[in-house]
Parts: C-alpha cells; structure tokens; sequence
C-alpha cells in the first residue's frame, strides 16, 4: 500500500553519528504525526522512506543496543 504524504515542509536534521567525511549518514524530519520520514542526506532529493512511529522507535531502540 502507498500513501503519499506532503513533505514539502519537513525540516531535515542530520544523525548525530554523521561526521561531516560523506560516510553513511541519514536524515529525519520531526514534526509528522503517526510517521517519521527518514532520507539519506547524501542524496537530498533522492527518495524518503516513511516509517510509522512505533516501527521507528523500535528500530532506533534495536541500534543503540547494538541489535543491528
């Protein structure tokens, strides 16, 4: 199922594990209630992918404790 969703006024804000040498770096944008739109800051106008919330968090949750 796809359903499009306005982004035109998402504010990117870069990991905080980015380090500014052009490595592996991904952006969010807050602000959107029910999903997290996610974009690799590489390729701005590149594609977004678009997780619910809850999938999100589990997944920032399964990274910090080394899951991943």
């Amino acid at each position: 199922m796809r359903t499009a969703h306005d982004l035109n006024t998402a504010v990117w804000r870069k990991s905080s594990y980015s380090d500014g040498t052009g490595g592996s770096c991904v952006e969010v944008a807050d602000g959107f209630p029910g999903f997290i739109p996610v974009r690799d800051s590489k390729t701005p106008e590149g594609p977004v992918l678009v997780f619910p919330n809850a999938g999100w968090s589990a997944f920032v949750t399964a990274a910090k404790g080394g899951m991943l």
